[in-house]
């Protein structure tokens, strides 16, 4: 399968600092560093890393990722050692893609 025509999916993938899925202590400063190395290890897998939403002090973030499936976005958390607690498969569902969807 080339990857270059491999279809890609969203995701959402969770981090809760109550479950241990998020690094406790986390400051801005440091997520960027890891950042970085994250941003490389979804090269690595063919995951586009679109968003993540960071609550730093909540201790909770929420990563939008495009992947050819959930085994690309789990191999990147692998890759920098961080856990997560869940990945979930999503579509979009602005209204904007609702009035497309019924014009269609």
């Amino acid at each position: 399968m080339d990857p270059a025509k491999t279809p890609l999916k969203f995701f959402i993938d969770t981090h809760d600092l109550r479950h241990g899925t998020f690094p406790a202590g986390l400051s801005a400063e440091a997520f960027a560093g890891f950042h970085a190395q994250y941003e490389e290890a979804c090269r690595a897998e063919g995951v586009v890393s679109l968003r993540i939403h960071v609550g730093f002090g909540e201790g909770r973030a929420f990563c939008l990722n495009m992947a050819p499936d959930a085994g690309a976005v789990r191999r990147v958390h692998e890759r920098v050692g961080l856990p997560f607690d869940e990945i979930t498969e999503v579509v979009t569902s602005t209204p904007g893609d609702l009035f497309f969807a019924r014009a269609a």
